[in-house]
């Protein structure tokens, strides 16, 4: 539960959430416990007049024993008044009191890596839009963004990958943030050293920068091209290279742009090179484009769920990939990715919404439930439940109606990031 607080009563060992932009602050999450001084000073220095913070994921001695009162967010995304329980309070009342702070604070989290994700896109565009006037300027900003990402990566406790709601900007932005995002969360699970990861990021930001120069009907692939077109929109990776020396990128980031569409048997193109002159970050993010492409097709009818554009790589394309990131690829998404339309072990429907890479199988879910109103319901976590699992992967048109209209299944896909600490019912 969240109490305001003064920033002259900041202490050491409180909880605090910062509500700013994710980039107007330095500190990995926005949501963390104070553990020095320097980070006081900090806080202090973002022109806060107050700060939230959470007593009871404070350390003890700091909590006031007074009954407070405290604002929350409610599912209705407007700000309600809660108190602090009662001694008094019955079994059912502090119930009905927890979930509806958990809901808030579900619900809180979500809005915040909505914004966040808004907020990296935004910053996606600027660069893009400076590529061709303005290269070292473009340069420094994905450079500046890239360690903007980074940072909040590279923190010691687990990180999730969440599925949002309609990806906020245009496809080309959604599409670079989601190959970059999975790109180097798959670079920090691999332990890739600093230098690597700044490469691969700024690569995967630029890998379609090239396009460009491309008229707009070919900057997306579709069926019908002609040969011609098909061949123009291959040309999209050299008009890459072409923008990324103008940049002044580094080797490792320019290598990611000129392999992004090279496979690891040969088959890719514009050199068509085997796995061992791939460079690791081009392999990661050849597979990782891949995967969105399949998800977030030109034509959206031709999209696959997420579980199927993973099933069809394991399965069907797996030459094409290194098989060692293939497979870490896999533990860090989930066999049922978020975006996931599923069935339960007990026959309900629901749509994976966050995965953790340590637990793979036992996904949070949003559950389908006609008895509770969809902006109410919970995330289950199916790790909490040891007797339930999930049956099987559905298309979104073997949904009951109803079904489909309480999930709401993502017509475009987007991913993004946050520490594992979002609250999900137990069953």
């Amino acid at each position: 539960m969240a109490v305001t607080v003064e920033l002259n009563d900041l202490r050491v060992g409180m909880f605090v959430h910062l509500d700013v932009g994710w980039m107007s602050h330095p500190f990995p999450l926005s949501s963390f416990k104070i553990t020095s001084p320097d980070q006081i000073a900090t806080i202090r220095g973002l022109g806060l007049k107050k700060l939230r913070w959470s007593p009871d994921r404070s350390d003890a001695l700091l909590v006031a024993t007074p009954q407070t009162t405290e604002r929350l967010v409610g599912p209705d995304l407007t700000a309600v008044e809660m108190t602090a329980p009662r001694q008094d309070m019955s079994p059912a009342e502090r119930a009905q009191q927890d979930r509806a702070r958990q809901l808030a604070e579900q619900t809180e989290a979500l809005r915040l890596c909505e914004r966040q994700y808004g907020e990296a896109c935004r910053d996606l565009r600027r660069v893009n839009d400076a590529v061709v006037g303005e290269p070292q300027q473009a340069r420094d900003s994905a450079q500046q963004l890239t360690q903007a990402l980074l940072d909040k990566m590279l923190v010691d406790e687990e990180l999730c990958v969440r599925v949002l709601g309609e990806p906020a900007g245009d496809r080309y932005s959604s599409h670079a943030m989601n190959v970059a995002i999975i790109s180097m969360l798959l670079g920090r699970a691999l332990n890739l050293v600093p230098a690597d990861l700044s490469d691969l990021g700024i690569g995967a930001l630029l890998h379609d920068v090239g396009k460009v120069a491309l008229p707009d009907r070919l900057r997306l692939p579709h069926d019908d091209f002609s040969v011609a077109e098909l061949k123009a929109y291959r040309e999209h990776v050299a008009h890459g290279l072409v923008q990324g020396r103008r940049m002044g990128l580094t080797p490792g980031a320019l290598l990611v742009i000129a392999q992004h569409h090279e496979h690891a048997d040969a088959t890719g193109y514009p050199k068509g090179v085997v796995l061992d002159r791939m460079a690791v970050g081009a392999r990661i993010v050849a597979m990782v484009n891949h995967y969105d492409n399949l998800c977030n097709a030109p034509v959206p009818a031709q999209s696959l769920t997420p579980h199927e554009a993973l099933s069809r790589m394991f399965a069907q394309l797996r030459s094409h990939f290194d098989a060692t990131l293939l497979n870490a690829f896999i533990r860090l998404m989930g066999i049922y990715p978020p975006g996931s339309v599923v069935q339960l072990s007990d026959d309900r429907y629901a749509m994976v919404m966050t995965v953790n890479s340590a637990r793979p199988l036992k996904p949070r879910v949003l559950v389908f439930d006609p008895a509770v109103p969809a902006e109410q319901a919970l995330h289950l976590n199916l790790e909490a439940s040891p007797d339930l699992g999930i049956r099987r992967s559905l298309k979104s048109e073997q949904l009951p109606s109803k079904a489909v209209d309480y999930l709401a299944p993502r017509q475009r896909v987007a991913y993004f990031f946050g520490a594992d600490s979002v609250p999900a019912e137990r069953v």
